[in-house]
């Protein structure tokens, strides 16, 4: 035997309730009936709608039934009158049919990328001069979307991207994090320079190889080359001797003019450099420094602000100098 109560998953919930409890409605129904209630009148509102009488009166008779039969109109000889029931009705189909038409609007403005929200992480020498560029620049093209940032490592900023707390992430191959679940946009390849003291010995040369440091003290964010900039230096066939870690750009540049080490610093990073330091390019035929993607959920569908983001990312990455942009 069949129980009065029946189970339903609504929206990955499980929802409990009596059989009919709530009523299936068409929204074509409580439109036709609201014009039939403003103009207390079939025929008016047939003529608004474009329809025939007797379709109004077909789409009524239908919500009456599925309400329960009780009849929301009196049928008067020259119009109709709204009952108890209509008059209890017509505020909750207001209210539908303006939150139908509300999500509407929203959903057109995201197609035109009007409004809605985007949310956006970098890795921290992005944000130097790739990331900001490309915000000011879509913040003027689309002033009416919220647009939020936050910055973080690249293997931080995947698992934000993986639990939905992030739209798009500027990313890059450093720290061999795995990029295989992703979509990645490719942005630019940036090369490296040798920051040094403005009195090295090396300071005037037009550029270097990583060879020429082998005996250096070097400055770097971790206190093994595996996984960061310096792994470049273990593809040459040497290990760096790291003798402070330091984890923030600026503060490197600080550690340099003071003549306690070289560092590497990333073509992002290289605009923000300070005046009492000097930077090599370093030659390396081998491969480019790193790539710097912007990554996405791979089968998850781009949104139209993202996809517009993403323009001005590659418009930004095209005036990055000591970079190979796409």
């Amino acid at each position: 035997m069949q129980s009065s109560h029946d189970t339903r998953v609504v929206g990955g919930v499980e929802a409990r309730g009596r059989q009919h409890d709530v009523p299936d409605l068409s929204t074509v129904w409580l439109r036709v009936f609201l014009e039939v209630a403003r103009h207390g009148s079939f025929t008016v509102a047939a003529r608004t709608l474009g329809w025939t009488q007797s379709a109004v009166s077909r789409q009524i008779s239908s919500l009456e039934a599925s309400l329960g039969g009780a009849p929301l109109f009196d049928r008067l000889a020259r119009g109709v009158r709204l009952t108890e029931a209509g008059r209890v009705l017509v505020p909750h189909a207001e209210s539908v049919v303006e939150r139908l038409h509300g999500a509407g609007r929203e959903l057109a403005a995201l197609r035109k990328v009007a409004g809605g929200r985007l949310r956006v992480g970098a890795f921290a020498t992005a944000d130097a001069a790739l990331v900001p560029r490309a915000m000011a620049a879509f913040q003027a093209r689309h002033p009416g979307v919220r647009l939020t940032r936050e910055e973080g490592f690249t293997r931080a900023l995947l698992d934000r991207l993986t639990a939905d707390h992030l739209d798009l992430a500027v990313v890059s191959t450093t720290g061999r994090a795995p990029l295989d679940a992703y979509t990645l946009h490719h942005l630019l390849d940036e090369s490296l320079y040798v920051a040094v003291p403005a009195g090295h010995p090396l300071s005037a040369e037009p550029s270097v190889r990583l060879p020429q440091l082998a005996d250096a003290d070097w400055i770097s964010g971790g206190s093994r080359p595996e996984g960061t900039l310096l792994d470049a230096a273990l593809r040459h066939g040497f290990r760096p001797r790291v003798t402070h870690v330091v984890a923030e750009w600026t503060a490197k540049q600080g550690y340099v003019a003071a003549g306690l080490g070289v560092t590497l610093i990333p073509a992002l990073a290289a605009e923000s450099v300070r005046p009492d330091i000097a930077l090599l390019p370093v030659l390396d035929e081998d491969a480019p420094a790193r790539a710097v993607y912007a990554a996405t959920v791979r089968g998850r569908s781009l949104a139209p602000a993202a996809e517009a983001f993403l323009a001005a990312l590659r418009d930004s990455a095209a005036r990055i100098p000591g970079t190979r942009a796409t």
